[in-house]
């Protein structure tokens, strides 16, 4: 069929009759939903080819996707343009025979009679296109105009309220600020008040502070020269006490010291005519003379001792078995010499329990002697039985407490001062005693 013969079969009028205008969007639309759907019952023969691409998507989005080609190819193609009329002359018939005769049905939609017209294209179907297209702009018009008039209602309502509520809350605020004022009136008088009673306190208490400070001098002056005085008779007492003791323990000490010379010689007697007395090994009856190294002791002229070496280890032996002999011990001086790799509290232990097994065999006094500034704060040491550990005094060092030791030794009896050091010796054999180095106490040592 020819293009001639399908437009005279579809009852379309051909003509030179045009738009001044695109379609409006809404004629737009429903013309190519409805090719859309013409599309999908066509032959693929009679499908035009750049729309065939298109009768493959789905409904639904042959409309969405192929639009402005459906559109483009319905106002080109006059032969497709009348298939889908065709279609549309099946659907609204009498919509179809009004626009043939030139009429507009009554009550007929008009984008429905735009779509009509431009796809079977009868006499004047611009003017149908344009008459829908003021219809449509005059609906949009009155839409907006009836938006714009209900956003005004809205607008309206709202300053209404807006006005409502701010006159309330003015209202709120000015009784708030009301009830503000005359809660600062009454803070201000208040305020007043409180300075008044603050600046009469404040003068009560400058004249009062003014009483108290005279009231005070007095009082500072009547006790200064209270506190003069009695400074002055706490120093005389204090003075007289400090003679009193000194005359008691001058007397207690030299009582002590001699009766501890008298029995230590006596108990010296006694033991070398005795020997069951180094086997028993009786206490004396007071303290032994080491115990008072406090005590100021003038050491009276003995004869010098001598200094055993090492091959003298037997001598050494007799001498700390003679009865109530004494052992000296210079203690760091031996640790340093026989193991000074280790700490001094570790020295001084392995040196002590030495002692101890000394004391065993041979009974003699032993003192130990250290020097106390090498070591910090008090130290308890666990002295084995027999065994007597000193730490010098602070600012003292063990050389002088050695030498009180040594002074304190009444004449007459046995005692061996241990020390390498030259000068610690030879005080000792100054005082009459014996003296031997670091290494032979440790050879001795060294069988425990």
């Amino acid at each position: 069929m020819t293009k001639s013969a399908q437009t005279e079969r579809s009852g379309t009028i051909t003509s030179d009759e045009s738009l001044s205008g695109p379609l409006p969007e809404a004629v737009r639309r429903r013309v190519v939903d409805a090719a859309a759907e013409v599309l999908a019952a066509l032959p693929a023969d009679d499908v035009p080819f750049p729309l065939r691409r298109i009768v493959k998507f789905r409904p639904k989005a042959r409309a969405r996707e192929g639009g402005s080609v459906i559109a483009k190819q319905l106002d080109a193609d006059a032969v497709f343009r009348a298939k889908v009329g065709d279609r549309l002359r099946e659907s609204e018939p009498e919509l179809a025979e009004a626009l043939e005769r030139g009429e507009r049905p009554e009550g007929a939609d008009a984008v429905q009679v735009a779509v009509a017209a431009y796809l079977l294209r009868p006499g004047g179907w611009p003017a149908h296109v344009e008459a829908a297209r003021a219809e449509l702009v005059r609906a949009a018009e009155n839409a907006r105009e009836s938006q714009a008039v209900q956003e005004a209602a809205a607008m309206r309502e709202r300053l209404e309220e807006a006005r409502t509520a701010h006159a309330a809350e003015t209202g709120r605020l000015r009784a708030e600020l009301k009830d503000a004022k005359a809660e600062v009136a009454d803070l201000r008088r208040k305020i007043g008040e409180e300075r008044r009673t603050a600046r009469d306190a404040v003068e009560r208490a400058a004249d009062l502070d003014e009483g108290r400070r005279a009231d005070r001098e007095e009082s500072l002056s009547a006790f200064g020269a209270l506190e003069r005085e009695l400074k002055a008779v706490r120093a005389k007492l204090g003075s007289a006490e400090a003679a009193l003791e000194s005359h008691r323990k001058a007397a207690r000490e030299g009582r002590s010291i001699e009766d501890v010379r008298l029995r230590l010689l006596l108990d010296t007697l006694v033991d070398a005519a005795q020997g069951v007395r180094r086997e028993l090994n009786l206490p004396s009856v007071i303290s032994r003379p080491a115990d008072h190294v406090a005590g100021a002791v003038e050491a009276g002229t003995a004869a010098h001792g001598r200094s055993l070496a090492e091959p003298d280890a037997q001598l050494f032996q007799e001498l700390l078995m003679a009865p109530r002999a004494h052992l000296i011990v210079d203690g760091y001086n031996v640790t340093k010499t026989g193991y000074g790799e280790l700490p001094l509290a570790d020295q001084r232990a392995r040196l002590i329990s030495g002692l101890g097994g000394l004391y065993s065999q041979t009974h003699a006094e032993i003192t130990a002697v250290f020097d106390g500034a090498q070591v910090e704060g008090h130290v308890a040491v666990q002295a084995p039985r027999g065994v007597r550990v000193l730490f010098s005094r602070p600012g003292q060092i063990a050389d002088e407490l050695i030498a009180e030791l040594v002074q304190a030794e009444p004449p007459g009896r046995v005692f061996v001062v241990v020390s390498s050091d030259q000068e610690v010796a030879a005080s000792a054999r100054r005082a009459g005693g014996r003296t031997a180095t670091a290494g032979l106490l440790l050879k001795r040592l060294g069988r425990f």
